[in-house]
């Protein structure tokens, strides 16, 4: 364990102990892929959420915030293929609907029940087919990997992982494609651990997990109605209780925050159309919003990312993005690297070679490091290539 936690080889939201999880087909999706499931904890849980800060908000983000933070809550169910969002009465009643029907079907009561959604805004949910599947769902503990499936939409791939820390695990599954911005985009992510948590520092580590990780992701700019980010702890571990004050508080916070930056960097690597991960990372800021600003602007800059498809190393708009960030900025100052290579230093351009940066750009990821020598601050987003593939996706979204 160097940093006093590991990643857990095929880990899942259900790789805590007591939690287990499932999917299924219940007709949301037409390509008869899962789009219903349910994440169960044996215990009641300590739990709270992060949300959209989209003013257009879905039904199940105005429940969840209604329940939340909670200290009974035992289950979530998660549906893909239909936000509902811009559903009005009715997609409030038919998010209740799930939820009590999820509740019934494993034992827990209606207000012990958390859920979400990810898809086609303006629709409704076909709540009948939702009913009458979840009775169908098999829990199990390998189930969260079924239910990792179950709420993807555009993704290409699953995003999953868990860490081991002392004497908790936290796992955790999410899903991310396109519309994805900083202050969440449309992002589903549930996070489940067995350790013992006090509410209060619970949803202090996760707010801060999240702004180091979700929110530090940007696709296209966008953010949806519906992103949402839970993490469930059922003390099942059976460890002393951590709080802001415990020696495991530190180890915990770390844990998660390696977990979400993970599950973030994934869901930045699968981008709609994506060739290439772009990962930003800003150091010697002036103050650390400046350096969480000039990484985000990076990563969201269409002619960066259109230039990391590309394969051009064209670190005038990087520094341009940089520029226009807002972030405190002396021309003289700057250095630049990509890939590894030095372009830029104290804002000088350098005789480097343009044929060896392109080649590390087509051949692996986009790793921007831009030193602006002004003070110690530093952080680091992620993002991914602009590619045709994402217009296309995009433009043939609901036909």
């Amino acid at each position: 364990m160097k940093n006093g936690f590991d990643f857990i080889r095929g880990g899942t939201v259900t790789s805590a102990i007591g939690f287990q999880a499932g999917g299924i087909h219940c007709g949301i999706k037409n390509n008869g892929s899962l789009d219903l499931g349910i994440l169960f904890s044996e215990a009641d849980c300590a739990c709270d959420g992060v949300f959209t800060r989209n003013r257009m908000k879905s039904a199940h983000v105005r429940l969840d915030r209604e329940r939340l933070p909670g200290c009974s809550i035992r289950a979530l169910v998660a549906s893909s293929g239909c936000a509902n969002a811009g559903t009005g009465q009715q997609g409030i009643d038919n998010t209740l609907a799930m939820m009590a029907a999820a509740a019934k079907q494993v034992g827990a009561d209606e207000d012990q029940m958390v859920a979400a959604s990810t898809g086609v805004i303006g629709k409704q949910l076909p709540i009948d087919r939702i009913v009458a599947a979840i009775d169908n769902i098999q829990l199990s503990k390998d189930g969260g990997h079924n239910l990792a499936q179950a709420i993807l939409t555009t993704d290409t791939v699953t995003k999953e992982a868990a860490v081991s820390a002392g004497d908790f695990t936290i796992g955790g599954i999410a899903k991310g494609s396109g519309m994805v911005h900083p202050n969440l985009g449309t992002l589903l992510c549930f996070l489940a651990t067995d350790a013992a948590i006090e509410p209060g520092f619970l949803s202090q580590a996760l707010r801060c997990a999240v702004d180091v990780s979700f929110n530090m992701v940007s696709i296209d700019g966008d953010t949806s109605p519906n992103d949402t980010v839970l993490l469930l702890a059922n003390g099942l571990a059976g460890n002393d209780i951590i709080t802001a004050e415990s020696p495991q508080a530190g180890l915990f916070q770390q844990a998660l925050d390696a977990l979400c930056v993970h599950l973030a960097k994934a869901i930045a690597s699968d981008g709609e159309g994506a060739g290439k991960l772009i990962e930003a990372g800003v150091s010697g800021a002036a103050n650390p919003l400046d350096a969480r600003a000039a990484a985000r602007t990076i990563v969201a800059s269409p002619l960066v990312k259109a230039a990391m498809h590309g394969n051009d190393p064209n670190w005038g708009r990087i520094v341009a993005a940089a520029g226009r960030s807002g972030t405190e900025l002396v021309e003289s100052k700057i250095d630049l690297h990509i890939n590894g290579s030095c372009l830029l230093k104290g804002g000088r351009l350098l005789d480097y070679d343009h044929k060896k940066v392109a080649q590390s750009l087509k051949d692996g990821p986009a790793i921007i490091e831009l030193n602006l020598n002004l003070g110690q601050a530093q952080a680091t987003a992620w993002g991914c290539d602009l590619s045709p593939e994402y217009v296309n996706i995009n433009s043939e979204y609901t036909t």
